[in-house]
């Protein structure tokens, strides 16, 4: 015998209390009291540094322009870069001893990479009979400077590169290293050398470098550059200053309207090398100052394009990469490869073989750009300051969406049996 059909009293109280519980996320900007409030690529967090102490839906995730604009020389993207990318706030000792040292980032090398940072800047020392990342003075790692042993870093690197192979990382060394073939036996040791891309084929003169496409299919997807010239000859190791392009770092980069040259490397307007770094961080590194410097990024990107003559910087490099007051450094990477790759304002709005110009449209000017890669986020279980960092944010994310998907969907079936019943 079949069950009595519901009343359509009941159908509508129950239509009512689905729609309720269906999730809507909040896009940047948003307010927000949770991780969980906000959608794919943000977190929940504020700026009291900015003024700004209510919670709010600010970006952690990186769009990859070569999943929408492909095939294009390396040196015509912009990516992503953290400074002393190893210096992790909470990272715990690993010598034994208290750490005395400034932090300038607060989540894994892995969760950096997993977010779109595309760029690792490392300073490698000889301690313990073995190379470490420390964040040290006068060229000398101690014990209470020193992070981890390099290969294991390195090891992570790895680790992303296999599960993504059609991306392509920059490792930047500060090189301390005196051993000789120090580095070289910890790249060995991490397996990398498989990815690594051969001197004997990057561009001189200015030259644009092969197309991401011909990188990846080579397998030449690591990058390493080195500030010591002696191991361009006895390891392999392209020295930074014959390639790269720098503005001043620390406290001088961050002027603003000013983007003088580092005193190593050529002017910014130089043709002899194809690559630039932008380097945007104040010398002493404050986790919760970092959402407001990083909010004002954009205005020393524009003095910077105009010193390199019209140029866009290839790499961004920040500190506390996810620290914003909305967008970030993420919008700022967004806007550079929009204008640049398709002629948008953001790569979000870049479409795949289009001419110059023709861009997509974004709808709401404070909607988050979404990524048309498959490429997930997976963030760090970190808990710091007044930023709460999912720790499997793309589960989350994922588990909400079918959830309202199904929700949505059964609300629509007693939507049409309602308005059968109505009708009978």
């Amino acid at each position: 015998m079949a069950p009595p059909p519901l009343s359509s009293s009941v159908l509508l109280l129950f239509h009512i209390a689905l729609l309720l519980l269906v999730h809507y996320s909040a896009q940047v900007g948003g307010s927000c009291s949770s991780a969980r409030d906000c959608g794919t690529g943000l977190y929940c967090g504020s700026c009291p540094a900015a003024g700004r102490t209510n919670p709010s839906c600010i970006r952690n995730l990186a769009i990859q322009p070569t999943s929408i604009v492909k095939g294009l020389p390396f040196n015509r993207y912009s990516w992503l870069v953290t400074h002393n990318s190893f210096s992790i706030l909470g990272e715990p000792s690993r010598t034994g001893v208290e750490r005395v040292t400034f932090y300038n980032q607060e989540d894994s090398v892995t969760n950096q990479l997993r977010n779109g940072v595309r760029g690792l800047m490392l300073d490698m020392y000889d301690l313990n009979d073995d190379v470490w990342l420390c964040h040290s003075l006068q060229g000398q790692c101690y014990n209470f400077t020193a992070f981890v042993p390099a290969v294991e870093t390195l090891k992570e690197v790895e680790a992303f590169l296999s599960e993504n192979p059609s991306e392509i990382v920059t490792i930047f060394i500060e090189d301390y290293v005196r051993s000789p073939m120090g580095l070289s036996n910890v790249f060995n040791a991490a397996d990398l050398m498989k990815y690594w891309y051969p001197i004997s084929e990057m561009p001189t003169n200015g030259k644009d470098w092969p197309s991401v496409t011909d990188m990846v299919a080579k397998n030449h997807r690591l990058l390493v550059f080195t500030s010591d010239a002696s191991k361009e000859a006895s390891e392999g190791i392209a020295y930074q200053w014959s390639y790269l392009l720098e503005n001043e770092s620390g406290d001088p980069g961050i002027v603003p309207g000013s983007c003088p040259n580092r005193k190593e490397s050529r002017p910014l307007n130089s043709r002899s090398a194809s690559l630039f770094m932008q380097n945007y961080f104040p010398t002493m590194p404050v986790q919760n100052e970092a959402c407001k410097e990083n909010s004002g990024l954009l205005q020393i990107a524009r003095a910077c394009y105009a010193a390199a003559g019209n140029r866009i910087p290839n790499f961004i490099a920040v500190n506390f990469y996810m620290r914003s007051n909305g967008g970030g450094v993420f919008d700022v990477q967004d806007r550079i490869n929009g204008l640049t790759l398709c002629g948008c304002n953001t790569i979000a709005a870049c479409q795949a073989a289009a001419p110059m110009g023709a861009c997509k449209d974004m709808g709401a000017p404070n909607q988050t750009p979404s990524s048309s890669s498959s490429e997930s986020s997976v963030n760090g279980n970190v808990y710091s300051g007044t930023i709460e960092f999912r720790t499997h944010p793309t589960a989350g994310a994922s588990n909400t969406s079918t959830w309202s998907t199904s929700a949505l969907l059964l609300s629509l079936l007693l939507t049409v049996k309602l308005f059968a019943s109505f009708m009978q």
